[in-house]
């Protein structure tokens, strides 16, 4: 049996907004597996909705770099807000998404590439700032993003300087329409994504163990029914699930009367031509990194008295 420790129970409630008594239960009942009691509490109808990753874990920052159709978007981790302040940080997050725009887009392509007005690559240079400043930095992933014709939006959310922030977004819009345009569109499209978090552009690009998990709680929640209705009560709600978590079928968060798929579709007027969302990324910092909490006050002295 799982030692079911108050923390372990807290972080579940963060997770799904059920009453502790009922966390507690659930994480009885899975041995004390999280993502298991998720699941075990969403069965139960006890769980709102499942608030996975997006809580910020780790400092640093988030660096967007755009050039013409292309661009690029990098996250570089410290330990502290503290040093993601500092100058020597914030140029490297700026220069490494630079260099970015002009590798294959892997973490391996930008680590590899050489560093302006040094004789070392992007590794060592990193390697060389960590020493320098006396804290542990990664940089931690890299996307880079093109269209043959067209833009690459981006919006930068609790930006601490121009392009380096919390929160970073990249929007490709294919078009042969009018740049500004699009530009506009583009960028309301990033604060959308910015805020509502999509998983993935489509239906055809979830996740197919995700849509699996959905599929199954569905069915537990209404076991006992007949077949035919259960397969229907399945496909509704998946429809009920893509229109929450993939971005053309979001509402728009500047008018929730359409979805993105519509805004597209009433932005080729003005654009003078078809506009198609191709890609999308978003990067907030620390998302899934695991931080350890410090003990309170309280703790450490109870600790101390005891040896």
């Amino acid at each position: 049996m799982a030692n079911i420790t108050a923390a372990l129970v807290k972080e579940l409630r963060e997770k799904t907004g059920a009453g502790m008594m009922d966390c507690k239960g659930a994480l009885n009942e899975t041995d004390g597996d999280i993502e298991a009691a998720v699941d075990w509490l969403r069965k139960k109808g006890l769980a709102k909705a499942a608030k996975k990753a997006g809580r910020v874990a780790a400092e640093g920052l988030v660096a967007v770099e755009s050039s013409g159709h292309h661009a690029a978007i990098v996250e570089v981790n410290s330990e502290t807000d503290f040093v993601a302040r500092n100058d020597s940080f914030q140029g490297f997050a700026r220069e490494a998404a630079k260099l970015a725009l002009d590798t294959d887009g892997s973490l391996e392509g930008l680590e590899a590439a050489h560093f302006p007005g040094s004789s070392t690559t992007v590794k060592e240079t990193l390697s060389s700032l960590i020493a320098t400043i006396g804290e542990n930095m990664t940089l931690r992933r890299v996307a880079k993003l093109d269209v043959t014709k067209g833009v690459i939006a981006s919006y930068v959310h609790a930006q601490v300087a121009d392009g380096l922030g919390k929160i970073g977004v990249l929007v490709a819009l294919e078009s042969e329409g009018d740049v500004d345009v699009l530009s506009t569109l583009g960028r309301q499209i990033a604060m959308h994504v910015a805020a509502t978090n999509p998983v993935a552009l489509d239906a055809a690009g979830v996740d197919q163990a995700v849509l699996e998990r959905e599929s199954n709680i569905l069915r537990e929640k209404n076991a006992g029914k007949p077949d035919h209705v259960l397969a229907k009560i399945v496909e509704s709600g998946l429809k009920s699930y893509y229109k929450e978590v993939t971005l053309l079928e979001q509402p728009f968060v500047h008018d929730g009367s359409k979805t993105i798929t519509q805004v597209l579709k009433e932005a080729e007027g003005k654009a003078g031509a078809p506009v198609k969302l191709t890609a999308f990324v978003r990067y907030a910092l620390g998302e899934g990194i695991e931080k350890e909490e410090a003990p309170d006050f309280a703790t450490e002295v109870a600790a101390a008295a005891r040896g």
